[in-house]
């Protein structure tokens, strides 16, 4: 089969409880781009049960067409269902470039199925683009610990196919589209799933999405203690956002994993991420870069976070940030 044969770019639309996942919407706004390029239709894959009429969603953020598998043994996921079903649809349509979420899901099916398709993968990507002429998709991703950005691309090899993180990139707005949804026919059995789900236990603690913030407030090494982080919690909750921290912050015990900014952590576009203690590191910059403003608070007129921000304040932020913090209750009660 030619390589010639494989056109157009298919996205995952990952859901779960029959709720879309954001990073699904986010790859169907750069997939339109991308298709849009090349001339092509962008298809969203959406796998489930009872799961039909989330496609008018998919349709409306910018698919061209939506292809609904539902079967009861799709309900959960599974890494041998969700595989099956791709591979084969993919071995019958020959898309020519697949886009996955770099969810905890997205990072276990992708890898899958590149391995069955016989085809590469580029993981947790920050950027894509494409060889119009050759219909190359060129995906980029942080290597080597951050410190250069790689662009990788898959020449002799179809389809093609990157990961990409929630946050990265715009969805489209929701408005009135053209598309079509088609309902495929699918062959699964309980046999082809080696691993059966007995239970599904859903951690109680309440965790905010730091993805979906408008206003971050963020804390590295710098803060000195769990406690200082509490300041940091007031200036956020006077901005309506949230709080978050690098990696050292979340290595020493002061902020939960799952507020990590940075390359491996999440990826935030607020609107604004006032970054305090924070030195800079490449590797957590690629997390918060794309902030509209960016606010930096540290003593170290040198530190790297300096640069890459809009302001840069020099200073104690135990004595800045509650100052801010003052200022702003001052303003929104006048």
């Amino acid at each position: 089969m030619s390589i010639a044969d494989y056109n157009g770019v298919w996205v995952f639309a990952e859901q779960r409880a029959g709720e879309l996942q954001k990073v699904s919407l986010e790859l169907l706004g750069e997939g339109r781009k991308i298709a849009d390029k090349l001339g092509v239709k962008l298809t969203a894959l959406l796998l489930g049960k009872d799961i039909k009429g989330l496609a008018d969603t998919l349709g409306r953020h910018g698919a061209d067409e939506v292809l609904v598998a539902e079967s009861s043994l799709l309900e959960h996921y599974t890494t041998d269902g969700y595989t099956k079903i791709i591979c084969d649809l993919a071995n019958e349509r020959k898309p020519g470039i697949v886009l996955i979420g770099a969810t905890f899901i997205g990072r276990d099916l992708g890898p899958r199925v590149a391995a069955r398709l016989s085809t590469g993968l580029t993981a947790d990507c920050t950027v894509l683009d494409v060889d119009v002429e050759k219909a190359d998709l060129l995906a980029t991703r942080p290597a080597f610990g951050g410190n250069l950005m790689a662009t990788i691309v898959c020449p002799d090899h179809r389809p093609q196919m990157a990961t990409v993180r929630p946050g990265v990139f715009e969805r489209l707005p929701d408005e009135e589209r053209n598309f079509t949804v088609e309902e495929v026919e699918i062959e699964i059995a309980e046999s082809d799933i080696r691993t059966k789900i007995l239970e599904i236990i859903k951690e109680s603690k309440e965790i905010v999405d730091i993805s979906e913030a408008h206003f971050i407030v963020s804390g590295g090494r710098g803060v000195g203690s769990q406690e200082n982080f509490a300041i940091l919690e007031e200036l956020a909750e006077v901005l309506g956002g949230t709080v978050a921290g690098s990696r050292a912050a979340v290595e020493n015990g002061w902020i939960d994993r799952e507020y990590q900014v940075g390359q491996t952590g999440k990826t935030v576009r607020p609107t604004i991420y006032i970054a305090c203690g924070i030195s800079g590191a490449i590797q957590h910059v690629a997390g918060m870069q794309e902030s509209d403003m960016i606010i930096a608070i540290n003593k170290d007129p040198e530190a790297p976070i300096m640069k890459a921000a809009d302001y840069a304040i020099v200073g104690d932020l135990l004595k800045i940030v509650p100052e801010m913090t003052s200022q702003i209750k001052t303003i929104k009660n006048n």
